[in-house]
C-alpha cells in the first residue's frame, strides 16, 4: 500500500498517556501512514467539559483539533481518558468526521475497573487500538461494517468490542485502499 498523508496522536488532558506509543505501529500497519505522536503538546480539554454530566462533549474536542491544527496535512487522532458523551447518546467510545480529519477516542470506558472489575492492563490496550483503528477507518471514509469481528464493526458496549478484531476485513480493506488512491 502506498504512504498516505501522515497521522498525529494528540494528548486531551484528562489522558493516559501510556496508552498513546502503543499504537503507532499497529495504525501505521493498518493506514499505511506514518504515526507520531504530538510529544510535549496536550490539548486541555476542560473546555469541553458538560459538569451536569461529568462527561466531554467529543464533538468540541474535534472542533479544538481542527481548530489547533488547521495548517496539518494529515489525521489527527485526539486521545483522552475522560468520558465522552454526543447529545443524543449517554456516551460515546469515539467519534469521527467521516472522511474528515479529525478522530477523537476515549479510554475511560474501555477500563475494566470502570464496571467494577479488576484492572486489566493489556485489555485495555487492546481495546483502545480498535476504537483508534475505528475511529480513523471513519476519518478515512469507511462506514461501519456487517462482518462482526471487522474492526469496522459497530460496538455500542465493550463486549461488543471484545468480539471483534482490531483488523480490517478484506472488503473494508479494499474500501480504503480505494479511498486513499
Amino acid at each position: 500500500m502506498a504512504r498516505v498523508s501522515p497521522i498525529l496522536i494528540v494528548a486531551i488532558d484528562p489522558a493516559d498517556h501510556a496508552l498513546l506509543a502503543p499504537l503507532i505501529r499497529p495504525l501505521s500497519g493498518t493506514f499505511g501512514a506514518d504515526v507520531d505522536v504530538a510529544k510535549g503538546m496536550s490539548l486541555d480539554g476542560s473546555f469541553a467539559l458538560n459538569v451536569s454530566r461529568n462527561q466531554y462533549a467529543s464533538t468540541s474536542l474535534i472542533t479544538a483539533l481542527l481548530e489547533r491544527f488547521e495548517d496539518f496535512n494529515g489525521k489527527i487522532l485526539g486521545v483522552t481518558s475522560g468520558d465522552l458523551f454526543v447529545p443524543v447518546l449517554t456516551y460515546v467510545f469515539g467519534e469521527a468526521q467521516l472522511d474528515g480529519k479529525v478522530a477523537v477516542v476515549s479510554s475511560h470506558r474501555l477500563r475494566d475497573d470502570f464496571y467494577g472489575l479488576e484492572p486489566d492492563p493489556s485489555l485495555l490496550r487492546l481495546r483502545f487500538l480498535k476504537e483508534s483503528v475505528h475511529e480513523l477507518g471513519h476519518a478515512f471514509g469507511l462506514l461501519h461494517c456487517h462482518d462482526y469481528l471487522c474492526v469496522m464493526h459497530s460496538s455500542t458496549g465493550v463486549e461488543e468490542i471484545d468480539i471483534k478484531t482490531e483488523k480490517l476485513c478484506t472488503e473494508c480493506q479494499t474500501r480504503l485502499a480505494s479511498s486513499v488512491r
